[in-house]
């Protein structure tokens, strides 16, 4: 595979990670209820997945021996952060949540220093403060928000729930890295969804009061059928995998990595063009902010990269 061809699928997948929330919102079915649909689909696409994946089909073996970890992470870390991330987008724009999950990246940088001590380097600091700033921006609007509407902290607690889903997805991605460099993110990336399932069902249905039947599906509207499919065979299987695919073949695996930081551009593109809603003063400098420092900061790392090879 060439070079460029590896970098499309990445740019491929993540316009898959992109559009989650202009799916979302186009489904029109409450987030709790949503997150549910997406990992029974998703989870039965990717095991399907798993089985043509070559030396990804034995899901057995990984399970026996650390069967555990893998449980305990898949449900609070990917599972519990995706329920916050489909619950978020009832309370507040598919702009706010897409930028402010965009920082997951940046935040794995600082979790991993707090867990395993990882230094934080000069360049990964100045993208810190650029996902720091975006997320100033985005509270800062949420709260300019609710100043003009009293009473009114929706957007304030979608925020909120977005940037604890970043959170909790970055601490999955540390905690879970030597089980994927293991097993493989094909496999890890399976079991989150499969066994998330399970466990997405009980709390949905023990705090909600929803309790799933997958018969129920052909029941619902037209829209909401192809929302509930599309975000389970596109934005969670077909995405994930060639988002994987495209990381696996890239010659430089940290610039097929910076591409994730498009996520917020493509997902304003969607939101403006097809949802019809506007972007903020601050949701602009927000997404300028962690474009800006992220893009410095790959500067600087290949400038450095260079100067060291002479």
């Amino acid at each position: 595979m060439r070079p460029w061809q590896a970098y499309l699928l990445c740019f491929i997948g993540v316009c898959g990670h992109a559009s989650s929330e202009f799916v979302a919102r186009l489904a029109d079915t409450p987030g709790p209820e949503f997150t549910v649909w997406r990992f029974l689909i998703g989870g039965s696409c990717l095991v399907i997945l798993s089985q043509l994946w070559p030396g990804a089909s034995n899901l057995w073996e990984p399970l026996k021996k650390d069967g555990v970890r893998i449980v305990i992470l898949s449900c609070l870390g990917m599972t519990l952060g995706q329920l916050f991330f489909h619950w978020g987008l009832d309370f507040t724009s598919v702009v706010q949540v897409a930028t402010m999950v965009t920082t997951m990246p940046i935040f794995v940088v600082f979790v991993d220093w707090l867990v395993n001590g990882t230094p934080v380097t000069k360049p990964k600091l100045v993208s810190g403060i650029g996902a720091f700033l975006g997320v100033a921006f985005l509270l800062s609007n949420s709260v300019e928000g609710a100043a003009f509407q009293v009473g009114n902290l929706d957007d304030l607690i979608g925020t909120l729930m977005a940037m604890f889903c970043g959170l909790l997805g970055a601490i999955y991605l540390v905690l879970a890295r030597p089980l994927v460099q293991e097993y493989g993110p094909v496999r890890m990336t399976t079991y989150s969804f499969a066994i998330g399932f399970f466990f997405l069902y009980f709390v949905v249905g023990s705090f909600w009061g929803v309790w799933v039947n997958p018969l129920s599906l052909v029941e619902k509207e037209p829209h909401q059928i192809a929302g509930i499919i599309t975000i389970g065979v596109w934005n969670t299987c077909i995405g994930f995998a060639v988002w994987l695919a495209g990381l696996a073949a890239a010659p430089d695996s940290q610039r097929a990595n910076y591409i994730f930081f498009l996520k917020p551009v493509i997902a304003a593109f969607l939101a403006v063009a097809i949802l019809g809603d506007t972007l903020s003063v601050l949701q602009i400098l927000a997404i300028l902010a962690i474009c800006f420092c992220v893009l410095l900061e790959y500067v600087w790392t290949s400038r450095n990269a260079k100067a060291a090879a002479a």
